[in-house]
């Protein structure tokens, strides 16, 4: 069975990235001297499902950061070829949280990396994750993109752990109650 795992920033008002996308305020705030278990989180993740938003996000660094097949969860992406420069390292489809999971099941997968606020939302609703891991970074937006977005019934979560870091982010590891 594939289990799913969620490793995300946002603002202290819930938002993972600014309307237009732009998530300079996190990126000022990322200190090269604190680690904040991203290196630990991805060691045992085989694959990671990012949606189109992440995945245009993550085209606009300077390198590709990721050393795992992505899949990346789009209608508009999923008949378009993928860039040369990152075959063998990205596919696009259009396929709903619980057929891309018997997919990867099929692969022998056994843990996923989700990414991005739409993907994120739509493998909760389907009850499909394991445990999120969220750092909260002290900045107010006032808007943008939410982490969370409209349910149909509560989730509820058991603090797994939670601990500050010295520039004021605080962490915290829930696992998802079944």
């Amino acid at each position: 069975m594939v289990s799913t795992h969620v490793f995300i920033a946002v603002s202290l008002d819930g938002y993972i990235a600014r309307q237009d996308g732009d998530i300079d305020w996190l990126l000022q705030r990322d200190d090269p001297t604190e680690d904040h278990g991203y290196t630990a989180f991805i060691a045992d993740k085989e694959w990671i499902v990012m949606g189109r938003g992440s995945y245009e996000k993550v085209l606009t660094f300077k390198e590709w950061p990721y050393d795992r097949p992505v899949l990346v969860l789009s209608r508009q992406l999923a008949d378009t070829p993928v860039p040369e420069a990152l075959k063998g390292k990205v596919q696009f489809s259009r396929l709903t949280p619980k057929d891309v999971l018997n997919d990867l099941a099929a692969q022998n997968v056994q843990r996923v990396y989700l990414d991005g606020g739409q993907v994120i939302q739509s493998f909760l609703r389907e009850g499909l994750v394991a445990d999120i891991v969220i750092t909260t970074v002290p900045v107010l937006l006032g808007s943008g993109k939410p982490l969370f977005g409209s349910l149909s019934r509560d989730i509820n979560l058991t603090l797994l752990s939670s601990r500050s870091f010295p520039s004021g982010l605080v962490q915290s590891h829930y696992r998802l109650m079944s």
